[in-house]
This record gives C-alpha cells, sequence and structure tokens, in this order.
C-alpha cells in the first residue's frame, strides 16, 4: 500500500508542477465537490486535460476549451461498482458487448465495473481484455479471477478434493490471470463446483493471488443457514492466504438468519482488531437475486446436465432433493414463503417472468403449499432452468450493514436495457438508490459518507490509485448530479427504469452523458491490476 500511495504523490507532484498558463480542455465551475474521502463538499471548480484532472480550485482566470457551469450540482468522482456481471459466459451473451453505451449503469453515476465476482469469470483473460480494447464501452472495466472458473476447468463439476495435480494446475491458472491483470480471487462457495471446495483449496489458491498484491472476494458458502461459519472461514481465508478479504454482498438470508448481521459485524470487527484485512460491499435491497438451483443441495448438482436430470428421476433421490429444497424454502433463500421466490427470466416460458412461485402454482390449480413449490422448483429446473429474485433479507439487517464503516456499495448486477425478463432492480439502481432513499430520505449515512463507499473506498480496496477521487493527477472519471433529485426508479414489478438525477457523466476526461443525454461516446479503459503489492 505504502508503494500504491507513493506513486500517487508522485503523479500529483507531476500535475501541480503543470505551466499555470496550460490551457483547459473543459472546466465544471461552481459545484459542491467531493473528492471521495468522506470529507465535506467545498464549491470550486475542476479543470480537466485530456484524460486527467489536472487542476481543481479556482480556476476562473484559466483559459478553457469549454466551460460547462455546474451551480447547485454536486461533483464526485466516477462511481465504482466493485461486483459487476457486466460481462457474463459468452460474447453473445454478455451485457457489456450487446450494450456497450451501459446506460443503466451510466444514469448512476458508475465510471467503472468490476467483473469476474462470485468465482465466475472469463478465462483466459487476454482474450476478453483484446475484445473489449477492440470495441470500447463507455464505462472502465477490470476483472478478477473466479474460483469455481479454474476449478471447472481443472476437474469439471465433480464432488471431491482435487488431486496434487490438479491443485497445482488450478494455481498456475490463477498465477497466469494476476499476471495478466487480475484484481484478485473471487470465490463463489455456494455455487457448483465451489461448493464442492474445502477451505484447504480456497487458501492454497488465495496465496497465489496475495503474491501478486490481489484481495480475495467471496460470495460465502452460505448467507443464511451456516452464516456464522461462513464468515469465519472467510476470515480464515485472509488470514491463512496473507491477503485482504472481503465479504460480497454482505447479507443475512432467511428469517432464522434476521438480526445476525450484528453477529458477522461484530467478527468483522473482531477480525481487524487483531490485525486482518477484512470489509464488505453490498447491494441496497432486501432480496437477492440467482438461479433457481439455488435451491437444490450441492451433492444433487454434481456431473453433467445429463447426470443431473437422472437423478431427478430416480423416486428415492428425487425425494431427497425435494427434502433439500423443502428446507431451503422454509429456511434460507424461500422466506418460508413460496410468494417470496419471484421468477426474473424463465427463457423457455417467458410467461412465467415476473410470477412467483405462488402464482405459478395458482395457475396450474395447485394448492399452494412449501412441498409443491419444492416440486415446481424441481419441474422448472427440469425443464431448462431460470433465474428467480429472492425476497429473504431484513430491512433492519441492510441498513445496519451499509452503516459499517468498511462496507463499500456494489450492484451485483449488470449491463441491462429493457427485455422480457424481469430482473432485480439493483441493475437500474443500487447507486442512486443508496444517494436517494438512504442518503437524502432517510438519512441512514451521510452523503460524504455514500460518496466515499462508492469511489475512493472501493478504488484503494484493489488498488486503483488513480481513480474513485477528484484530486490532479487521477483520471477525470467524474459524475455531476443533482443531490435533491437522484433516485432510483426501478421495482421489482418495473426493474427496467433508468435512475435520474444524473447531469454529466465524463469517462477518462470524455462525456458519455452531457446535460442528461447520452453521447454515444465510449471511452472507457481496460483497467489491469499492477501487480504491486499492498
Amino acid at each position: 500500500m505504502a508503494i500504491r500511495i507513493l506513486l500517487f504523490f508522485l503523479l500529483l507532484l507531476v500535475y501541480n508542477t503543470s505551466p499555470a498558463e496550460q490551457t483547459l480542455d473543459l472546466v465544471l465551475s461552481g459545484g459542491m465537490v467531493y473528492d471521495g474521502s468522506g470529507g465535506p463538499g467545498v464549491i470550486t471548480d475542476v479543470g480537466i486535460a485530456a484524460d486527467r484532472i489536472v487542476a481543481v480550485g479556482d480556476l476562473s482566470d484559466r483559459q478553457s476549451g469549454r466551460r460547462v457551469d455546474v451551480s447547485g450540482l454536486a461533483v464526485t468522482p466516477g462511481f465504482i461498482d466493485i461486483h459487476s456481471h457486466a460481462v457474463r459466459d459468452s460474447v453473445e451473451k454478455s451485457g457489456i458487448f450487446l450494450w456497450p453505451d451501459a446506460e443503466n449503469y451510466i444514469r448512476q453515476g458508475v465510471t467503472t465495473v468490476i467483473g469476474g465476482p462470485d468465482g465466475s469469470s472469463w478465462y483466459p483473460l487476454p482474450e476478453l481484455f483484446k475484445l473489449l480494447e477492440e470495441s470500447p464501452s463507455s464505462v472502465n472495466f477490470g476483472t478478477f479471477v473466479g474460483h469455481n472458473t479454474i476449478r471447472q476447468l481443472a476437474m469439471g463439476r465433480a464432488d471431491r478434493a482435487p488431486t496434487g495435480e490438479e491443485l497445482k494446475a488450478m494455481q498456475e491458472m490463477v498465477d497466469t490471470a494476476m499476471t495478466d491483470g487480475a484484481y484478485g480471487l473471487s470465490s463463489g462457495l455456494k455455487y457448483i463446483p465451489g461448493a464442492y471446495s474445502q477451505t484447504d483449496e480456497v487458501i492454497a489458491l488465495a496465496k497465489v493471488a496475495g503474491k501478486h498484491g490481489g484481495i480475495y472476494i467471496t460470495h460465502m458458502r452460505e448467507e443464511g443457514t451456516g452464516l456464522l461459519e461462513s464468515v469465519s472461514e472467510t476470515i480464515r481465508i485472509g488470514e491463512e492466504g496473507g491477503l485482504p478479504a472481503q465479504i460480497t454482498h454482505h447479507k443475512a438470508m432467511g428469517k432464522r438468519a434476521w438480526g445476525k448481521s450484528v453477529e458477522t459485524l461484530a467478527m468483522v470487527d473482531a477480525a481487524i482488531a487483531r490485525g486482518i484485512d477484512l470489509s464488505s460491499d453490498q447491494y441496497p435491497y432486501a432480496a437477492s437475486s440467482t438461479g433457481i438451483d439455488v435451491l437444490f443441495p450441492a451433492w444433487s448438482l454434481a456431473g453433467d446436465k445429463q447426470t443431473r436430470l437422472a437423478r431427478l428421476q430416480e423416486p428415492d433421490t428425487r425425494a431427497e432433493i425435494k427434502a433439500g429444497i423443502i428446507d431451503n424454502i422454509i429456511n434460507d433463500r424461500g422466506g418460508n414463503d413460496p410468494s417470496r421466490v419471484a421468477i426474473a427470466n424463465c427463457p423457455w416460458n417467458r410467461q412465467f417472468n415476473g410470477l412467483n412461485l405462488a402464482e405459478i402454482l395458482q395457475q396450474q390449480g395447485r394448492e399452494v403449499t412449501v412441498e409443491n413449490a419444492a416440486e415446481l422448483a424441481m419441474e422448472l429446473e427440469e425443464s431448462g432452468g431460470c433465474s428467480a429474485v429472492y425476497h429473504a433479507m431484513s430491512e433492519q439487517d441492510v441498513i445496519r450493514i451499509m452503516q459499517h464503516e468498511r462496507t463499500m456499495i456494489a450492484s451485483d448486477g449488470g449491463i441491462h436495457m429493457p427485455a422480457e425478463d424481469m430482473p432485480h432492480p439493483r441493475n437500474y439502481g443500487s447507486f442512486s438508490r443508496v444517494l436517494g432513499r438512504y442518503v437524502r430520505e432517510q438519512a441512514v449515512i451521510g452523503f460524504s459518507e455514500a460518496i466515499h463507499k462508492m469511489s475512493l473506498m472501493p478504488a484503494m480496496r484493489i488498488g486503483l490509485v488513480d481513480r474513485g477521487r477528484i484530486q490532479p493527477g487521477a483520471f477525470a472519471d467524474i459524475s455531476v448530479f443533482d443531490p435533491d433529485v437522484v433516485i432510483d426508479r426501478a421495482t421489482f414489478k418495473n426493474p427496467h427504469q433508468l435512475s435520474v438525477g444524473m447531469h454529466y457523466v465524463f469517462v477518462n476526461g470524455v462525456a458519455v452523458l452531457f446535460d442528461g443525454s447520452m453521447t454515444g461516446a465510449r471511452p472507457g479503459h481496460v483497467l489491469r491490476h499492477s501487480g504491486v503489492k499492498p
């Protein structure tokens, strides 16, 4: 970390000693400037030349190609989404390739997205980076390398520990990805095949990422039943892996877990007190979203598709799987109510999109029971699978986690535009929801604190020394908005609604949103981790 700080201050020296008569490309004048540090705003000017911020202060006498009066507006660093699904499993399906303007992100003030979360990433990374450099988007993009992806490449969906050779192959793949520019190792220990790994395996891979100065970011093994044990596992991986660790989308799922954020945050504090570098990120909603198969016991998802479907055809095995799903609906993701599980996207039957399991059962003339909901979940998976939204969290836990000083804001969303699906509104509203609902309306956290949690805090977490801040020498990733207006509009019933309140968004000094209108510019950079150990 000391090396990164030194590099940044060298940048400051270079830019602050440039000639006072240097002509600026753009001056944002008279706005309330928040530098990202968490300190109060200051009414001042921001000067941009090429892709950098080169001056902050009274610039009324400086020559400029363009001057924009932003009086009455907040001028902040562009927001950094440290948990983004902007890139998914193929070029054809990936949002950043389908919608490179990333308007749903830009309208929230997001200028940088970090992909590869939950243990799933592109591999090898140079292929992805080449595509993004040949066809840039409006946002900057960096990525983690995913443990699940690496494990599947090395040993498929096998429900066992790796052999020595397989573990070595995984370590080599992580090493290669880190050398290629990954920001760390992500895991999805709730998902297949990561769920089949033991802690020692993850530690062995985390050590490789740590040697390169990366972090470990995890969708933990459990977020409801087994939540506290999973936090302990995360702490152990960070400690024994010798690298910073982050609980991603920190939450407490299912009524039995409600209120346990008191304990998880106490565990975070205790770990930090004894020298472990631990943090969290969070999306500001009391509902999660993932595949319907998350309701299934992990053992039932091992092997290829034919093997998995065959298990459902064997009566005794099907009954055992059903029992596991029932338990999950009652005690975890299902919130003990089939109406709390709503279909987000069912590609093989769009009519299910937006309906919850109770509504589908009613349409089919079946009694609404947990048992029938479990049977329906198996039928949906047999037919091709669906994604769902799970309303099984407590608002009080959301607030408590948000208020913690080591929690930053993330979306766990991706790049979307209106379609036939009913995705989680976090794709369109996470950052603006924090500013509008939790800052302005409810005063859960302060405005400057929220900006810090969205900009400098995630930047420092992954070592972006020249982003996430408004200071001379930093890249000109800047969001300008009305703090009295900014708000999310996306809802669970109507999710494809863009946020409002943003006036200007600049990425690398180029306007992608100007006076409320998208410009079509795509100046986003591919960001690579420098490999400097903090």
